[in-house]
This record gives structure tokens, C-alpha cells and sequence, in this order.
């Protein structure tokens, strides 16, 4: 494990320090909200003026609905205690979620958060977001698969790809503006990516926007959560037990503008 995660930091730390063909940006804080630090966050999207996010971990997984400005659980489900929760998307009037290595997904009724049915898929289930017309879904490593929305059945994949070499765990997905942003896990990199190739074109840094005293010490405490605002063009991220959401903006490197740790009440 230890060997994998130098090989991602150390493929980005080339990318950058290489100024390659693909561009890098860094953010500024827009907003700071309060977030659960006691949620193991592995999914987050925006809708209708609340966040919906699941949480992780055996015997702690759930569902949740959260006020942004509050970070108050409007409704809560909790998760069978054997399974271990992850991504989550919004399909029309359901909600869809996955579990990490029992190849087992869910499908509620998105007011109610009430059990539809199951469906089940191979491999590890990551993430999931959702283009208008399919779902896309992580498995941790470099693919990203499309499923029928209807059926939850896949359609095809495509390789998530930096300077044309294979990259590897990528974790929580959002649709923004026609790109698909990833988390990378473990480091504090968000990745652009063209949903025709699976090409990455853009490189988002977002070291140092949370500060070492609110991190989780350990390995756990990384950034992993992305939701996005069309209507409003709001983009928030969170991390696993992070006390703070964070509204922001990304801009070129080297823009000017606020300190992407500089965060606003």
C-alpha cells in the first residue's frame, strides 16, 4: 500500500514539476461550512438546495441528507452493519449507492430513503456520479464504467489516463460542465477527465486547504467528497471526518486571488 501511494504522489509531483501538457490549477476559498467530523465520507452530491452523502466503514455506514449551511442531518439511513458504504448518486426519483467489497448496490426511493431493491456488479464499488444519461462508476482503479441507468447493467469503460500512463485509485467522481472530477484517494489532488477518452486534462491542487489541526492524523483524513451546483455553479468538497466543507473555486496556477487556505466565515 505504502509503495502504491508513493507511485500516485510521485506521478503527479512529475506532471507538475514537469509543467506537462496538462494544465494545473489550484483553488481559492469561496465559502467554509460546518461538516460532521464524525463522517466517513465516501460520497457526496448537491440537490435541490441540500447535500446528500454516505458514509463508510462497517457498522457506521449511511445515507444522509445535510443542510449546506448548517451541516444539520435532515434524514439519515443507516447502512446494514455488514456492509461497508460508498458512492452515491441520484438517478430521477431514486437514489443509488454502492457497498466496497460485496459486490452488493442499492436502489432507494429518493424522498423517503426507503429500499427498492438490490442489483449486484464485480469487483470493488468506489464512487458513482451521473452525466443526464448514464451512471459512471470508480472501482479504484484506472477504469471508470458507464451502467444503464435503468437496468444498472454496464455499457462500457474507458482508462483514466495522465500523460497516456494507466492512473490508479480513482475514488469519489462528479460531473462538471461535461468533465468527470475525481479524488485520487490519499492525496490532495482532483482530477479533470474527458468522458470520451478518459484522458486526463486538467490537474487541481488542493494542498494546504485544510489545515493539519483539523486533519484526521493517519492515512483516512484525505480529501474525498465533490459535489457540484449547476444551477448556482457552487463546486464543494469535503474529506473522511473533516469538520468543514468548503465551497470553492478553481483557477490556473499562478491567478491571483485569495490563498487556497485562506478560508472566508
Amino acid at each position: 500500500m505504502r509503495l502504491k501511494l508513493t507511485l500516485v504522489l510521485w506521478t503527479f509531483a512529475c506532471a507538475a514539476a514537469c509543467r506537462a501538457a496538462v494544465p494545473l490549477y489550484d483553488v481559492e476559498i469561496v465559502h467554509t461550512y460546518p461538516h460532521d467530523r464524525a463522517a466517513f465520507t465516501e460520497g457526496l452530491f448537491y440537490l435541490n438546495g441540500f447535500l446528500y452523502e454516505s458514509t463508510g466503514l462497517e457498522q457506521h455506514s449511511s445515507i444522509r441528507k445535510v443542510r449546506i449551511d448548517t451541516g444539520a442531518v435532515v434524514q439519515k439511513l443507516d447502512i446494514p452493519a455488514q456492509y461497508f458504504g460508498e458512492g452515491i448518486v441520484n438517478w430521477e426519483d431514486h437514489l443509488i449507492s454502492l457497498t466496497w467489497k460485496s459486490h452488493l448496490g442499492f436502489v432507494f426511493d429518493l424522498a423517503s430513503f426507503k429500499l427498492q431493491r438490490e442489483f449486484h456488479y464485480e469487483g470493488e464499488g468506489w464512487a458513482l456520479t451521473q452525466d443526464g444519461k448514464q451512471l459512471i462508476m470508480s472501482d479504484g482503479s484506472s477504469e471508470l464504467r458507464f451502467l444503464n441507468p435503468q437496468t444498472l447493467k454496464e455499457t462500457n469503460r474507458i482508462q483514466v489516463t495522465l500523460d497516456g500512463k494507466p492512473l490508479q485509485n480513482v475514488n469519489e467522481l462528479e460531473w462538471v460542465k461535461g468533465e468527470i472530477y475525481a479524488n485520487v484517494w490519499q492525496t490532495d489532488w482532483i482530477i479533470r477527465i474527458d468522458p470520451r477518452n478518459g484522458h486526463v486534462v486538467g490537474l487541481i491542487d488542493l494542498a494546504g486547504i485544510l489545515s493539519p489541526s483539523d486533519r484526521v492524523e493517519g492515512p483516512d483524513g484525505v480529501l474525498n467528497g465533490i459535489a457540484y451546483d449547476a444551477k448556482h455553479d457552487r463546486l464543494f468538497v469535503t474529506g473522511k471526518n473533516w469538520p468543514k466543507l468548503l465551497e470553492i473555486r478553481v483557477r490556473k496556477k499562478g491567478e491571483a486571488g485569495h490563498h487556497p487556505a485562506a478560508g472566508h466565515p
